[in-house]
């Protein structure tokens, strides 16, 4: 025991892991200070962009899902339907058909973007919360009471958002009357 306790590699060890320690600190708040500029220079750029403030009207729609649903998006006039918007973020159902036979429980195709899909889940959870939107609310409800799972309910209710964010983006819309 005494030994080891005079070993001097015992104590330089010791103060090398806290050099290394504090080096990494440091190095980690550079890197915090550094994101909290560029998030503040995302919302400064986004809030003069009518379509973020479009989307962003939309109950249960922060900035942060916003700026990631338009920067996914891009030209709302590059989809000449809602349809191909639903199908460029992967969320159309796929059908499983072969002669007669055809699939009683289908799945989305995922082929689309994967953040698109990911920011439009979270808003969907977002609005579903009691300040969020009443109308995707009773949209979930009606799905559930058909006997839909609850990650079919709320694919459908993603559906539901993307075909909103469509048409308020086309017409150039703030929603009104949804919440």
């Amino acid at each position: 025991m005494a030994a080891a306790a005079n070993n001097p590699f015992q104590k330089v060890s010791f103060s090398s892991h806290l050099v290394s320690l504090t080096m990494f600190i440091n190095l980690l708040l550079q890197y915090q200070e550094h994101l909290s500029h560029l998030q503040s220079q995302i919302d400064t750029l986004a809030e003069k962009v009518e379509a973020y403030q479009i989307i962003q009207s939309i109950p249960g729609i922060g900035s942060k899902i916003a700026a990631t649903i338009l920067s996914e998006i891009g030209e709302i006039h590059r989809f000449n339907h809602a349809k191909k918007l639903v199908a460029f973020a992967g969320i159309d159902p796929s059908v499983y058909a072969s002669g007669k036979f055809t699939a009683t429980t289908n799945k989305i195709t995922k082929r689309g973007s994967k953040k698109l899909r990911h920011a439009l889940y979270l808003a969907v959870l977002c609005g579903l919360k009691k300040t969020g939107s009443k109308k995707l609310r009773e949209f979930y409800d009606k799905k559930r009471d058909a006997g839909k799972p609850y990650r079919v309910a709320l694919i459908a209710c993603v559906n539901k958002l993307l075909h909103w964010i469509y048409a308020l983006l086309v017409k150039q819309e703030r929603i009104v009357d949804l919440a």
